[in-house]
């Protein structure tokens, strides 16, 4: 794991530490290789919170306290906490469906976990008991959320949002109707200059974002759209392939954000001034997550089929990558001129 705290990786003129890199385009950013990824589609990641020394990443997600702790969620209908200092995985979470999402909540008066399934509940549970605290009725299936206290997120089927307070208990705060067309992909929140949620992006299958606060000072100014994740084809010359957004990150210092797609590009963006800071070369598979480790200083990301083309494209034979590149520079929001 001492790759992931070592600086002396980056500015290496952009060569992987395990070696010379190839001529294919698996790495066209020539970005660091973490070793040993996993052997089946990774659908998320997570660094180690700041309390943690050092940096570590998962294909899951971290209690955010003292991060001892991992947590994961199934298509068995279950999710696990698995302790780092006994390397034991027990059973914290049941559902009627698979569940999709996972949060840890820190509250000053409760610590729980945030599950989301497709069996449409939102449950929270104490990690010590088998029934939940609480259960939620969603619209619909739960396709992604995200949680940054005291503010949760929820994104399903159907193209349904809410957002939850968090504070005393969780409760219902909100229904939004949907900035946008098609389905749900992904879904991360934002903090104001206060370090405080204020509004979230959210990206669908049809290479489009939404930047939505939550209490605009001007709604219908405040809040937009924009394309992303597209080929260079426009839809009156050429046809234009349009991909899923399957991630969004926010940079945790500049308030910047990245999202990845099913075209196998990450796109690094400033939503305050609306312009795009950077975008990749093309990977040769899909990039199905991304993250920013609690600095900002690193952006990790996995390359992988996403089955957004089903399971007849799937090649069991195309290995899955993680990499990691220096975020320090590239995010930072660009000089008004």
């Amino acid at each position: 794991m001492s790759l992931f705290g070592s600086a002396s990786g980056f500015g290496t003129g952009g060569t992987s530490m395990f070696g010379s890199t190839t001529t294919d385009n698996h790495n066209p950013m020539k970005d660091i290789e973490v070793t040993s990824s996993p052997d089946d589609s990774i659908g998320c990641l997570s660094f180690s919170p700041p309390t943690l020394p050092g940096n570590f990443l998962i294909a899951g997600s971290w209690a955010n306290d003292d991060g001892s702790k991992v947590f994961t969620a199934s298509c068995d209908k279950t999710a696990k906490m698995w302790d780092l200092n006994s390397n034991q995985a027990i059973q914290i979470a049941q559902h009627d469906a698979p569940v999709k999402t996972i949060h840890w909540i820190k509250a000053p008066n409760y610590s729980c976990v945030m599950t989301g399934s497709w069996d449409k509940t939102l449950k929270f549970w104490d990690t010590r008991s088998s029934s939940p605290m609480m259960v939620l009725q969603l619209p619909e299936r739960c396709y992604c959320a995200d949680v940054i206290y005291p503010m949760a997120v929820v994104a399903t089927a159907e193209r349904g949002l809410i957002v939850y307070q968090l504070e005393n208990q969780p409760s219902e705060f909100r229904r939004i109707e949907s900035p946008l067309k098609h389905q749900h992909r992904c879904v991360a929140i934002f903090k104001d200059k206060q370090n405080k949620p204020t509004g979230f992006a959210l990206g669908s299958i049809e290479g489009r974002v939404a930047i939505h606060y939550i209490n605009p000072p001007n709604p219908a100014k405040d809040n937009f759209t924009f394309k992303c994740h597209r080929s260079n084809g426009t839809n009156t010359s050429a046809p234009q392939d349009i991909y899923a957004v399957n991630g969004i990150a926010f940079h945790p210092v500049h308030g910047t954000l990245a999202t990845v797609g099913s075209d196998g590009r990450f796109s690094f963006w400033d939503k305050d001034a609306r312009t795009k800071l950077k975008t990749s070369e093309q990977l040769d598979q899909p990039i199905a997550a991304c993250c920013f480790n609690h600095n900002g200083n690193i952006f990790a990301y996995a390359s992988s089929y996403d089955w957004s083309k089903g399971h007849e494209f799937y090649n069991p034979q195309k290995k899955n990558y993680i990499f990691l590149r220096n975020a320090a520079e590239e995010l930072k929001p660009r000089n008004k001129k």
